[in-house]
């Protein structure tokens, strides 16, 4: 009778080396150009597609096509976009108004200038540009006013009339809105805000790379317990063959054939159920890995290639912990959250300051056309036009650059309210808020160092665990190989062999499971000093 009996090694490479079944095949597909190199593809026989990855591999592919990193890279740009928006507050602006008027009325009075109708057309242009500084909340507006008129009114000197002004305004807030405005508010907030976005865009990264990670031992466990089940299915059939040839001989009751047959069927199950479970953990890594517009995305089989080491790794868990402490990406958020707040409170404070504001204004103005000349009136009537003097568009502009006709106008505004102000009300709310984070932010970074020392913690008991269980498998198989050899000589049954198998099954699956567990143990205690274990 054959004999099932593996050594530590060769377990270890069969459970590992991810040795390729046709259960965990897929149809033939071209793949996706680009996606892996060429030296990861391969045609197993029949034809079938497989794509042999390593984990690095894998977290690349998820860097390059996961969904949920594309969604976080949106993020930033987002960002970006609303400091660009808050910035345009800043924008100059121009205006600019063309007006024809044309006005006919009858004179209602002697001195209305004319009998019968007065006419008068007037044609105007303005243009303006103001803008809100980004310095101390300083505005600026500079207009220029032109137009030309005509009129059949006696009193008139000029006809048609031209007309040109230039004005000048210039406001600067001396207390509130002088160091912070509600735009520079909104432009450090953004800033912030969009260094947040960075730091969850890495969060999204750390954890998708994580997942990757679990999702690739697991299909790798799967594929090793798949293995396993196979070899525990194998060894049942040699004894229910075992069993056959010696109830034709007689050494044997013919019921035994129905307990080996009853063991053979029950592994045959535990088969099925581990190639369901390989292609659960196969789709579950390909979502996180592969992009779903890929034309053989359902059918490629993937097949993990890496060995997981095991050499026992000590942890330097005050290290961890002043690692996680800098680098952990929720204490960074809350920190950027806080300086946000910092920003909203000394808008506030600015907000509770009297409001005094210093505004200078400066106008210039001149005025041309055809000019006539009268001689000396009588009481309110006009003397008689014995000439005229033309003054064209050049002479009105160059009396504005000589500065001919200047008005100024500077003045000081104050403005406090009486009493409590909503400002007021929102900054102690804000310092509320404010005390509250600090408290939040000493919860977190307990809870901080709570999970990595009990991620070093884990990663010490799950060493300690492959030790052991490998140590029992071993044990197992010793067992089985002696339980067998008693079958032969006849001094023991099929019920011990089929137990010493069974036991034999279980320590394989624990020595696995506690490797598994080993592996996601080192990817935790990486990954706890960067994100949260969600």
């Amino acid at each position: 009778m054959r004999t099932f009996v593996m050594s530590p090694v060769v377990m270890a490479l069969c459970a590992f080396g991810f040795i390729s079944t046709a259960s965990v095949s897929a149809q033939t597909r071209q793949p996706a150009s680009g996606v892996i190199g060429p030296a990861a593809q391969q045609t197993a026989a029949g034809g079938t597609q497989v794509r042999r990855l390593t984990a690095d591999e894998a977290v690349r592919l998820a860097a390059e096509n996961n969904l949920g990193i594309q969604i976080a890279r949106f993020d930033p740009q987002i960002e970006d976009l609303s400091i660009l928006q808050t910035r345009t507050a800043w924008t100059p602006t121009l205006t600019s108004s063309l007006q024809q008027n044309s006005n006919t009325s009858p004179p209602n009075s002697f001195l209305s200038g004319a009998q019968g109708a007065l006419n008068s057309d007037q044609f105007s242009l303005s243009t303006a540009v103001q803008q809100q500084l980004p310095w101390h909340g300083s505005s600026y507006s500079v207009g220029f006013d032109s137009a030309r008129s005509t009129s059949n009114n006696f009193f008139t000197n000029f006809n048609p009339q031209l007309r040109s002004s230039l004005s000048l305004n210039f406001t600067q807030p001396l207390l509130r809105g002088f160091k912070i405005d509600s735009t520079r508010e909104q432009l450090e907030v953004g800033k912030t805000n969009r260094e947040i976005a960075d730091v969850g865009l890495r969060e999204a990264m750390t954890t998708t790379s994580r997942r990757v990670r679990y999702a690739y031992w697991d299909l790798a466990y799967q594929i090793a317990s798949l293995q396993v089940a196979r070899q525990s299915l194998e060894l049942a059939e040699e004894s229910l063959r075992n069993t056959k040839a010696r109830v034709e001989i007689g050494t044997t009751p013919p019921i035994d054939i129905v307990e080996a047959e009853a063991e053979v069927s029950t592994r045959r199950e535990a088969v099925i159920v581990g190639e369901a479970q390989v292609g659960t953990a196969e789709d579950i890594l390909r979502a996180l890995i592969y992009n779903p517009s890929m034309p053989d995305f359902w059918t490629v089989t993937i097949e993990p290639t890496d060995m997981p080491p095991f050499e026992p790794t000590p942890v330097d868990v005050a290290a961890a912990v002043r690692t996680a402490l800098d680098r952990r990406t929720d204490l960074l958020q809350t920190r950027k959250s806080m300086e946000a707040t910092d920003i909203s409170i000394r808008l506030l404070k600015d907000q509770t300051l009297p409001d005094v504001t210093a505004q200078f204004d400066y106008g210039l103005s001149a005025i041309g056309g055809v000019q006539f000349l009268r001689t000396a009136g009588v009481g309110l009537t006009p003397g008689d036009i014995i000439g005229e003097e033309r003054r064209g568009v050049g002479s009105v502009l160059g009396s504005l650059l000589t500065n001919d006709f200047p008005a100024w106008t500077l003045s000081l505004n104050f403005s406090y309210p009486l009493g409590n102000s909503a400002p007021q009300a929102s900054l102690a709310r804000a310092r509320v808020q404010q005390t509250r984070d600090e408290v939040q932010l000493k919860s977190q970074e307990l809870q901080v160092v709570t999970e990595v020392r009990q991620a070093a913690r884990a990663l010490g008991s799950n060493q300690q665990r492959v030790l052991t269980t490998r140590a029992s498998s071993a044990l197992s198989a010793r067992r089985l190989e002696a339980e067998q050899r008693k079958l032969e000589a006849g001094t023991s049954t099929n019920f011990l062999v089929f137990q010493a198998q069974r036991d034999l099954d279980v320590a394989r699956n624990n020595e696995l499971s506690a490797i598994l567990d080993y592996i996601r143990s080192k990817i935790d205690i990486e990954t706890v000093q960067e994100v949260p274990l969600r």
